[in-house]
C-alpha cells in the first residue's frame, strides 16, 4: 500500500477557505478553525509527532498557503 503524500489543497476549498477585504482588496486567507490546525500540526512536527496522514495533511496545508501567497501577491501587485 501506498502512503498519501499530501492531501489535495482543494479538499478545504469548501471548509477551510475565506476571503477577506485588506485594504480595499479581497484577499484569500484560512479559515480560524485550518489556520489553528496549521499551528498544530506545525508544533507536532517540530515535536517530531506527526502521523504519516498528519504529515499529509500539513503538505496540503502548505501548498495551499503557497497558492495563496501567489494569489494575493498577484492581486495585490495589480491593483
Amino acid at each position: 500500500m501506498m502512503t498519501q503524500v499530501m492531501i489535495q489543497p482543494s479538499y478545504w476549498i469548501e471548509s477551510g477557505i475565506e476571503i477577506s477585504k485588506v485594504r480595499n482588496l479581497n484577499l484569500f486567507k484560512f479559515t480560524p478553525e485550518l489556520q489553528s490546525r496549521l499551528e498544530e500540526l506545525a508544533d507536532k512536527n517540530k515535536a517530531g509527532m506527526l502521523t504519516t496522514t498528519e504529515e499529509a495533511e500539513l503538505a496540503g496545508i502548505l501548498e495551499l498557503d503557497r497558492i495563496f501567497t501567489l494569489l494575493n501577491a498577484k492581486i495585490i501587485a495589480e491593483s
